[in-house]
């Protein structure tokens, strides 16, 4: 089973939802209003790992809850259950399959600036080149490439699709290419603090890093 790789996880921070209040011509304005504006955010969402042939090579679906700063759940429903679940500056990644929780701190070790933008510490002008990619069919993307030339990823690409967020694609250092497609996304929506709560349940492994 290909494990999931933090990098495309803790680019959570980056996650938003665009209104109309701004031109359509004017993405990478929209991208840093609405990520300084969105306080919570739930979606439906599917992963996809692609191969160096440009296959899909497994592909996962879940639901993920944000709440700005330093909180978000990732739901692995299918075809593996995982959670990736941050609070307080630390980070619990459960798999089911394995029967074993991971902790982390949420810091500079975990994917330097991506993580860093879900607390909400940093300045995306600061930390990333913006670029606009232009229109493919209902999608609206912009580039952002990494200043620091230590990054594990090459660049990440966000699609915002008629005032939504609709999808990223990630691309990181080790070849490995990752989509991720949003649905049924809801702005700003009542998050029971339960939710960025982990527990590990009985008879797992636990490690803290």
């Amino acid at each position: 089973m290909n494990k999931v790789n933090f990098f495309q996880l803790v680019l959570i921070g980056l996650v938003f939802h665009t209104g109309t209040g701004y031109a359509e011509d004017k993405p990478v304005k929209q991208l840093k209003a609405f990520l300084a504006a969105s306080k919570s955010l739930t979606a439906d969402f599917k992963q996809v790992l692609i191969d160096e042939a440009g296959n899909p090579a497994q592909t996962s679906y879940g639901v993920f809850y944000l709440q700005r700063p330093g909180k978000f759940r990732w739901d692995y429903q299918k075809p593996f259950q995982q959670q990736i679940v941050s609070n307080s500056g630390k980070v619990w990644f459960y798999d089911a399959d394995l029967e074993q929780v991971t902790i982390k701190k949420l810091d500079e070790s975990l994917g330097s600036t991506p993580a860093l933008l879900l607390s909400g510490d940093v300045s995306l002008e600061d930390n990333y080149t913006m670029e606009q990619q232009g229109v493919d069919g209902d999608m609206q993307w912009i580039k952002l490439l990494p200043k620091n030339s230590e990054s594990s990823f090459k660049y990440i690409l966000i699609g915002l699709n008629k005032g939504s967020l609709g999808g990223m694609e990630i691309s990181d250092n080790f070849g490995q290419l990752t989509r991720i497609y949003f649905s049924h996304v809801v702005l700003n929506p009542p998050i029971k603090q339960t939710v960025f709560r982990f527990q590990a349940p009985k008879g797992v492994d636990v490690f803290a890093e």
